[in-house]
């Protein structure tokens, strides 16, 4: 198995929905509803991706538009086709310089973030966007230490396509929680940071590698040619499931570390 293109693969992606559904929920379930409708005001779900997270979003707040703001064209289409709710709407959009049409109630953005370098210089950009009370909700994969990530360098360092990866760079780093705690405190009248390690159960072949095709793994695959894709992706699915056997069960257990922020504005 190995990426078809050098695009984002919203079906992928999806492949592990409620794997990545989870922390979303989580995350959502520590918004207040109470400031989410406010006239005038939307719900945006930054770097919407296929545009599940939003769908659930309009469910749970439905006084409030959700706009699903994302980058690819291949996501947001996606997003479009599977959307029957008129308050839902997608637009494309650079998550590093974003700026609402309609004034936000909340910004919302699930495991997006971390691949914007210097994204924590962005955040209290974002809370100067939102009206007192409204509340800005993030979450952050921060596994960059763990074998599946360290993994790609290891493999992207053992063959052929050694130089050609040699200045390929994946997710951003994500930062220790208190300095996210720093930044925002300031603007934040009520501010909560907290790291949550989920033991994800996968099933199948070379399931971390899958998992981690759709993301992580994205930008050393979009540098090689086609030719090189599948053997480049079989030297990383070797190394990772010598990292995380399949028990006897035929499940493999993936522990993921998680970074939440939930602030409202002062």
């Amino acid at each position: 198995m190995a990426l078809a293109s050098t695009v984002w693969d919203a079906n992928l992606y999806l492949k592990f929905a409620d794997a990545r559904t989870r922390p979303a929920l989580d995350l959502m379930g520590r918004l207040d509803p109470a400031n989410a409708a406010r006239p005038g005001h939307a719900i945006y779900d930054l770097g919407c991706g296929a545009g599940n997270i939003s769908r659930i979003l309009a469910e749970r707040f439905p006084g409030a538009p959700v706009v699903g703001i994302d980058s690819s064209e291949q996501m947001l289409e996606k997003a479009r086709s599977q959307t029957v709710d008129e308050r839902v709407s997608f637009a494309k959009g650079d998550l590093a310089r974003f700026e609402p049409d309609a004034p936000p109630s909340i910004l919302y953005s699930n495991a997006a973030y971390q691949w914007l370098p210097g994204h924590i210089d962005m955040f209290p950009g974002l809370m100067k966007l939102l009206p007192p009370g409204g509340q800005l909700a993030i979450q952050m994969p921060r596994n960059h230490e763990a074998p599946s990530h360290a993994l790609m360098r290891a493999a992207a360092e053992a063959g052929p396509w050694k130089d050609k990866l040699r200045g390929v760079g994946g997710i951003a780093r994500v930062e220790e929680p208190s300095r996210y705690f720093d930044v925002l405190k300031p603007l934040s009248s009520d501010l909560e940071v907290w790291e949550t390690i989920y033991q994800q159960v996968l099933t199948g072949r070379d399931p971390v590698a899958q998992y981690t095709a759709s993301t992580g793994l994205r930008p050393f695959m979009e540098a090689l040619d086609e030719s090189e894709r599948t053997p480049f992706y079989e030297a990383y699915a070797a190394l990772t499931a010598k990292a995380y056997p399949m028990r006897a069960d035929g499940i493999t257990l993936f522990p993921f570390r998680r970074l939440f922020i939930v602030a409202r504005r002062a």
